[in-house]
């Protein structure tokens, strides 16, 4: 009981970023848009975070970090219209548009980050602090797992979270969103401007992906250096895991974020330490790869998603 009342703050910390970019995912994939470009876009969203914080910080302080979140949210919304354009105008193939965007933006920040800075790395001196919660944190068994040691970013993701839920399935746009996920031609017939609503989603999705850079850096990260270690490869399991559901995802990531948790502390906890390094480092891939091979058979993923939409085919 001890390990996990120790490791379960870490876990959230982890879970959180990887909660926004599956998040990101949703909204395109509902939409009918593939998006594994979530790797890149957080990416980008951590460098304009990280540069943001860096050139602000000694002014601003603590304000600079959230000025450095809002910038990070539109590095990322910005840059995912490259992935709109060329897979919704243009129709390319969505995997091939998304990889392309990983590529580009792993390549592209860290040219930046050395011609401005002079290194591929960009470090912040600042980060948020986590804080108990006043009464909750008290509360027995739940208290110390929930509401100890979190960061102010866990309340503004899972507000994000419930937010997305409500404006999914209780909206006339999220209505819109799911109906150009599996039946665009007949949401273009009934007068719904697919093409907006796919552009709006990615959009979307971009945004949440640059934010979830943007935490990572400010909560466990403290430093830009080009990777997100693989986090958006990870989300788009979560999402699959998740069967595209805002509340299945967020039972995903904090499976997944635990399982990668315990193998990243495993050297500073005694009773982990005992297990091989090799075997908890792996733990979180192959889990993964389990749950994508039971769950991807019974997935309930848009019938349009990856499928460009052509609004003279019928």
């Amino acid at each position: 009981m001890n390990i996990i009342f120790s490791i379960f703050p870490y876990a959230i910390a982890y879970t959180i970023p990887l909660l926004a970019a599956s998040l990101g995912g949703l909204y395109s994939e509902r939409s009918g848009v593939v998006n594994i470009g979530l790797e890149g876009l957080m990416v980008m969203g951590m460098f304009v975070s990280a540069l943001t914080i860096y050139f602000l910080q000694p002014t601003l302080g603590t304000g600079a970090l959230w000025l450095g979140l809002l910038a990070g949210t539109l590095g990322g919304a910005i840059f995912s219209i490259l992935h709109a354009v060329a897979s919704i105008t243009l129709k390319a193939n969505q995997v091939i548009s998304g990889t392309a965007i990983n590529m580009i933006a792993g390549a592209m920040t860290v040219f930046l980050a050395r011609n401005i800075r002079g290194s591929g790395n960009i470090s912040i001196t600042l980060g948020f602090i986590p804080h108990d919660v006043p009464f909750l944190s008290k509360i027995p068994l739940l208290g110390p797992l929930f509401f100890s040691r979190a960061y102010v970013t866990t309340w503004v993701v899972l507000a994000i979270l419930g937010l997305s839920w409500l404006l999914i399935y209780k909206t006339p746009f999220g209505l819109r969103l799911r109906a150009c996920g599996e039946h665009p031609q007949t949401a273009d017939a009934a007068g719904i401007n697919v093409y907006r609503i796919r552009y709006i989603a990615v959009i979307i999705s971009g945004a949440l992906a640059g934010l979830a850079g943007s935490v990572m850096l400010v909560t466990y990260s403290g430093e830009f250096n080009g990777s997100v270690a693989g986090l958006g490869f990870l989300a788009l399991a979560a999402l699959i895991f998740g069967q595209w559901k805002p509340l299945g995802i967020l039972g995903a990531t904090f499976f997944f974020g635990f399982a990668a948790t315990m193998a990243n502390v495993s050297q500073a906890v005694p009773e982990l330490a005992r297990i091989p390094g090799l075997i908890l480092k792996a733990f979180p891939y192959v889990v993964t790869l389990i749950a994508l091979i039971f769950f991807s058979r019974s997935s309930q993923a848009p019938r349009a998603s990856g499928e460009p939409f052509d609004k003279g085919k019928r």
